[in-house]
């Protein structure tokens, strides 16, 4: 699916072969909670990746209602995998969740790292691919923007735009991000931009779906209209994740704000220290995983993870 503008003489054959043998299959509706989901390790000096941890938790999730899970983003600490664990990673879940509720963290410097990586993803089934503008390289916005249409072009599966300035070090800015979203191939934003006129103005033109990626945000969010989140918070409790979309949904508003405001101190002390590290300690406590993480990630302060612990707690007690 490459738009008559977009220069692909660089994508092969078997890409574009892949791209039209896929569509049967495309999912278009990304609206939901999804769970930004992390990357167990084993214990030991090479930190392996426990993929046994990894299949049990992502069944686990789904089972407690989720819409789907994004493997190898900023909480599966994709920064920290080779190329192959993340595939590794990205099959393991597959082996165990249905395609239609996968999406896969895809992030690189340059054209063609991400290309290629983006190949290797293609001959899976996956629901979509959740794309970080080029991190460390700060391009202009005719970089980014020349940067989405030829990844959207290559695609076999839809594009999630995911604007993270603080992690990339660039903003996507609002003109760009609606000329990028009358793209067919691009679909919806993991919106942490943290302007909220933004996320107003792409949730009133309608034309892309707007997830939002900062937890404390999912209640505005739904109310102004967005399509939902992709929060590393709703691996704790995701019924009540669940439940409060469809309270929102409903109209039944003041018991959706009562749910979010239980939520609300569990999603702060998990940002207490860097993600993931807050949220393996609490996973950890509760028997799901290793509180493992790699350098320069450390674990969780006993101070912070007391706390977390206590909140959870509270959450525990709602039926």
């Amino acid at each position: 699916m490459t738009s008559s503008n977009i220069n692909s003489s660089n994508i092969s054959n078997s890409s574009n072969t892949h791209i039209e043998s896929s569509n049967h299959n495309r999912r278009d509706d990304f609206s939901g909670i999804w769970v930004a989901l992390i990357t167990p390790f084993c214990d030991g000096p090479d930190a392996a990746v426990d993929l046994p941890a990894l299949q049990a938790l992502s069944s686990k999730l789904i089972k407690e209602g989720v819409t789907g899970l994004v493997v190898c983003g900023s909480t599966g600490e994709a920064a920290a995998l080779s190329e192959e664990e993340q595939l590794q990673v990205l099959d393991a879940v597959l082996a165990v969740v249905s395609p239609n509720q996968v999406i896969m963290g895809l992030s690189g410097n340059h054209m063609g790292q991400v290309l290629h990586r983006l190949a290797a993803i293609g001959q899976r089934q996956v629901a979509g691919v959740l794309v970080t503008p080029p991190h460390y390289i700060r391009p202009s916005q005719a970089g980014i923007l020349h940067y989405f249409h030829e990844i959207a072009g290559a695609s076999a599966v839809p594009v999630l735009l995911y604007n993270i300035p603080y992690r990339t070090g660039v903003n996507i800015e609002l003109p760009t991000l609606q000329q990028l979203a009358k793209h067919p191939n691009i679909v919806a934003i993991k919106d942490c931009g943290g302007n909220l006129q933004t996320t107003m103005q792409l949730i009133t033109d309608g034309d892309i779906q707007v997830l939002t990626g900062e937890d404390h945000q999912l209640f505005i969010n739904l109310c102004l209209g967005g399509a939902g989140g992709i929060l590393a918070s709703a691996h704790l409790r995701s019924d009540l994740f669940a439940r409060l979309q469809a309270l929102i949904i409903a109209g039944e508003l003041a018991q959706a704000r009562i749910i979010f405001y239980r939520l609300l101190p569990v999603m702060q002390a998990l940002f207490d220290e860097p993600n993931p590290a807050p949220l393996k300690a609490a996973l950890a406590a509760s028997g799901l995983i290793r509180a493992n993480l790699r350098v320069p990630m450390l674990p969780a302060s006993t101070e912070t993870t007391d706390k977390l612990l206590s909140k959870m707690a509270q959450l525990d007690l709602i039926q």
